[in-house]
């Protein structure tokens, strides 16, 4: 079913009248519903694009980082832009709904003004109206989508395979969805999703042969246009994830390849030539610097809301570079005129999804009640209740994170804790209560074993070096896209802009000098090791349960951060006050 402009303008009004964030008459509220939602018809060739949902099926709290640290060419430049910076970079009003959605900025107060965001119901109205005037709109699912919660944990994904269907996803690519096994896998692209998704990758091949294991690309003509989507998943999962659940299949950027699959769709006839990545965009765009033909990279991985496409020039023209943010939260909507052969102009919008301002598709929400009703106890058993905002985004911790690595310490009678830089994972706002839900959001994945090891000082430094490498190396074909580890009980000192090997420094445990030959008890979690997995160490989610338990309010949480040297003034960090 597809509405009409008009229809879905009225039901807008109607779902925002009651919201708080407007005022509650109609006119105001049909007035901001048109200026958020209506977009008219551009062009002739028309792709919807989201990515990094994880799993989010109802509408959640998400906050934007605060620190997202740009270093080398990409300093002060898009993605590395927070708060203030951000909105002036973007043309966007301090106090807005917008600045609300892309900026950690008065964040609970907003957050408690405009509401929820995201949703899959809420995504597919939104979906069938844009698709109701661009006859032939592809929607393109950037991966990060079958892991995340609960019930992508306990139905192996199947939860978000059959919403991704209703919600008419025609092309994907993937990252977190190897953590399910190759086999499992293998099973949806040939069962689920034949004849109906298109699930692609030009960059991930057999170990044995080099052979494609999936389609590298897929060609759909478009209101008498061809147009290609080349697929490139994310090219260290085997590095960044468990090798043993990828055993026979090996990744990697494979820039030339990519190359020459540009040159072979454009051969074929393809007048649109468009990059579905999982890259992360510091990835993307240094890959939209060396290969020619792309018109555009529709990116995720590392959970940018970008509002405004940067152009990156190359020796065959110009590449769009977008990435269209995480959790559900955003929809995005690229346009393209194409004439005599080739696009003349195009038009970018990316849109917020405020869940208290979009109806609820009934067909989709009927169904994440079907999927959810047999885990709804389950996900609904309170917990503990929090004081403080929870959050996880941030390149060195999280509020969320603090808690996890509090709990491990506890729980494991550990001196020091680790804990994952993810960047998923959903917040929470002070007096709510701490659901098994909300444990799951920030711990559901396949390799969720607590470990506990004894670590000389030597040891801890060469972790923290690795890591700040992947994190902040300038060339970013080095970068893998996460955040730093969490660090919980030591102190340490990094120099993001220092040389690798040498970013860390001062590293302290109850201010006395981190021995390098000494030994400390280190608890951590998510180990990539097939030797880990099988010592079989406990869920994480069960002693942070526990935790949860014991402490039954959680206080608002001191984050143990670094001390961070050497990038004064940079315009991706925001010290909180």
């Amino acid at each position: 079913m597809s509405l009409s402009r008009r229809d879905f303008l009225q039901a807008l009004a109607f779902a925002s009248a009651g919201g708080m964030s407007l005022q509650s008459n109609f006119a105001s509220a049909q007035t901001a519903a048109q200026q958020f939602y209506d977009l008219p018809k551009f062009g002739n060739v028309h792709l919807l694009h989201f990515t990094d949902c994880h799993a989010q099926l109802l509408p959640i709290y998400f906050r934007e980082p605060n620190v997202n640290i740009g270093i080398a060419s990409q300093e002060g430049k898009t993605p590395h832009l927070v708060g203030e910076y951000f909105l002036k970079a973007n043309g966007i009003k301090p106090g807005t709904r917008d600045a609300h959605a892309f900026t950690y900025l008065d964040y609970v107060a907003a957050a408690q003004n405009y509401g929820k965001v995201g949703g899959f119901a809420h995504m597919a109205t939104l979906i069938k109206q844009l698709k109701a005037n661009r006859p032939g709109a592809l929607l393109l699912d950037g991966g990060d989508t079958w892991q995340g919660s609960g019930t992508a944990l306990w139905t192996n994904g199947q939860d978000m395979v059959d919403a991704a269907l209703a919600l008419g996803v025609n092309v994907m690519t993937p990252h977190w969805e190897m953590t399910l096994g190759e086999k499992r896998v293998m099973d949806i692209v040939n069962g689920d999703f034949n004849g109906k998704v298109s699930f692609i990758a030009q960059n991930i091949k057999t170990n044995d042969f080099g052979d494609p294991v999936f389609n590298p690309y897929v060609m759909k003509e478009m209101n008498g246009v061809q147009v290609a989507i080349i697929g490139q998943a994310f090219p260290y999962t085997p590095i960044a994830n468990p090798r043993y659940l990828v055993p026979n299949w090996t990744f990697g950027i494979q820039e030339e390849n990519l190359q020459k699959t540009i040159d072979e769709v454009k051969a074929k006839g393809a007048k649109v030539v468009v990059l579905l990545s999982h890259n992360g965009m510091d990835v993307d765009l240094k890959l939209a610097s060396r290969v020619t033909g792309l018109h555009a990279i529709m990116g995720g991985h590392t959970h940018d809301g970008v509002p405004t496409p940067v152009k990156i020039k190359n020796a065959g023209g110009v590449t769009l570079v977008t990435n269209a943010g995480s959790n559900s939260k955003f929809l995005a909507c690229l346009d393209f005129d194409v004439k005599g052969g080739k696009p003349v102009d195009f038009r970018y919008k990316l849109f917020p999804i405020f869940s208290n301002m979009i109806p609820a598709d009934p067909a989709m929400s009927a169904l994440i009640t079907k999927m959810r009703a047999p885990y709804e106890a389950k996900l609904s058993e309170k917990l503990a209740t929090t004081d403080g905002l929870l959050y996880r985004r941030g390149n060195f911790n999280g509020s969320f994170d603090q808690l996890i690595l509090d709990g491990l310490m506890k729980q494991k009678d550990a001196e020091i804790a680790f804990s994952p830089g993810f960047r998923w994972g959903t917040s929470l706002l002070p007096g709510q209560a701490i659901t098994r839900e909300h444990l799951m959001d920030q711990t559901a994945i396949t390799y969720p074993y607590t470990t506990v090891t004894n670590m000389t000082g030597e040891m801890i430094k060469t972790i923290l070096e690795d890591v700040a490498d992947n994190l902040f190396n300038p060339d970013p074909y080095y970068q893998q896209g996460g955040d730093m580890v969490r660090v919980g009980g030591m102190q340490y000192t990094i120099d993001p802009v220092g040389a690798a090997g040498k970013r860390i420094s001062d590293m302290r445990l109850n201010d006395k000098a981190i021995d390098p030959n000494k030994t400390y008890k280190v608890a951590g979690w998510a180990p990539v090791s097939e030797a880990a997995k099988d010592a079989g160490g406990e869920a994480i989610w069960d002693v942070i349960e526990r935790h949860l338990r014991d402490v039954k309010v959680v206080k608002p949480v001191k984050l143990n951060e670094p001390i961070i040297k050497g990038i004064k003034n940079n315009p991706g960090m925001v010290a909180l006050k």
